[in-house]
């Protein structure tokens, strides 16, 4: 299979050869850079060596400012990826070529990541500074690239769909970052309720144990998610219930990330690519017997 196509070509070489692309990944660099040794410089002036609890701290701070910078750049890079095609009015000749309606979507969305993953990847000798002063495993490491290779997904197929979803650049740009702050704070605010809610119902009832039904909820939040591979009680909103919060967790939160948000994703891109498509199939079409296809 044939995985170059003229479209990603294009996209890659629009994006990559231009003066903007060094530009914002110095800006970018400057930004994440500045503000960790910034805060370095400022908290630990007067010290003679790192603790390192005070490393984690550090560390976790660099891997949720990279998540939240994430969150801003994925769905501006695609959520204008296919609405721009149509107010160019070069989509349909896009679909008269021998490309699918799939490639070009993919495409499309490769490119965007490919872009974001540079940054991320860009940021990795900040990391390994961070990552010298100890108090980091290397399974932390991974769990936090792993964290922004599926937030990238997520938020790509999110500016994807709304690219393709509405006519306009400008209403699919806001729709895709409103859905994003939505994942962001929105399911943040929902764990935070439903743990009022619960442990409302419960007091009153003299019942003080442990609701798992939070983690449920919380871990579906990219920014506690990512905290829980540092303190895993994130995802529980703080409760122990007299255990560790290890043994609290009713699963890994990163993989239940994973089983719930990258199905999610193949649907928005599933969809993007049938909104795309000139012709449109029903998605449940029965098949006609023999007998039904003589009458």
């Amino acid at each position: 299979m044939q995985i170059m196509n003229p479209v990603l070509v294009k996209e890659f070489r629009g994006r990559m050869r231009t003066v903007k692309m060094p530009l914002l990944l110095v800006a970018y660099l400057l930004v994440v850079g500045g503000i960790i040794f910034g805060y370095m410089y400022l908290r630990y002036a007067n010290q003679v060596f790192f603790r390192p609890g005070e490393s984690k701290e550090l560390f976790m701070m660099l891997a949720v400012l990279q998540l939240i910078l994430i969150a801003f750049v994925a769905p501006g890079l695609t959520a204008g990826t296919i609405s721009g095609e149509r107010e160019r009015q070069t989509l349909n000749i896009l679909l008269t070529t021998h490309l699918s309606p799939a490639k070009i979507v993919l495409s499309k969305l490769t490119s965007s990541l490919a872009f974001s993953m540079l940054l991320v990847f860009a940021t990795l000798p900040v990391y390994a500074i961070v990552f010298l002063y100890g108090g980091i495993s290397p399974s932390q490491l991974v769990g936090v690239f792993a964290m922004y290779l599926m937030a990238m997904l997520l938020f790509g197929s999110v500016g994807i769909f709304c690219s393709a979803w509405f006519k306009r650049t400008g209403v699919s740009t806001v729709v895709a970052y409103g859905v994003t702050m939505l994942l962001l704070g929105g399911t943040a605010l929902v764990s935070v309720f439903i743990l009022q809610y619960i442990s409302m119902h419960s007091a009153q009832l003299g019942n003080q144990a442990q609701y798992p039904e939070v983690f449920f909820w919380a871990a579906l939040n990219p920014v506690l998610n990512l905290i829980s591979l540092f303190e895993p009680s994130a995802v529980m909103l703080g409760q122990n219930g007299g255990v560790s919060a290890q043994q609290a967790l009713p699963m890994q939160p990163t993989l239940y990330f994973g089983l719930v948000y990258i199905p999610i994703s193949a649907l928005l891109l599933f969809f993007s690519v049938r909104t795309v498509s000139p012709i449109k199939k029903k998605l449940f079409s029965r098949t006609p017997k023999r007998g039904e296809e003589a009458r």
